[in-house]
């Protein structure tokens, strides 16, 4: 008996090793003003509303994993990478668990308008 296909739900500890390690390449599905204000080191943007599975490589070298600001959108967009490949990841919780278990931002501080690394 098969069993069903589903996204593999990373959590955002798990994605961070991976990262470290080259493993994954993340794509942030949000939309440009979220990125720009603030957003994970090394994460690609792809919005969801200009998202299309096809432009985006296969998981030969790295997985390809999804992330939004608290899940909803980045599961959409695994989902249609799920029916394009066959297989798709996501983070669970977006980067609000990813600041909820401590890890880093790239975000604009206010003040000077300057790119800063931003400790959780």
């Amino acid at each position: 008996m098969s069993h069903p296909v589903s996204v593999l739900e990373m959590s955002p500890q798990e994605v961070h090793r991976a990262l470290i390690n080259g493993q994954v390449m993340l794509v942030d599905v949000r939309e440009p003003q979220e990125y720009a204000a603030e957003r994970i080191h090394g994460a690609l943007l792809f919005p969801l509303s200009t998202f299309d599975a096809a432009f985006l490589p296969g998981d030969d070298e790295r997985r390809v994993v999804f992330h939004c600001a608290g899940g909803v959108r980045s599961m959409n967009a695994a989902m249609r990478r799920l029916a394009a490949y066959g297989k798709a990841a996501h983070m669970k919780g977006g980067i609000a668990a990813w600041k909820a278990a401590g890890l880093p931002t790239v975000r604009v501080d206010p003040a000077t308008g300057q790119v800063v690394d931003a400790p959780a």
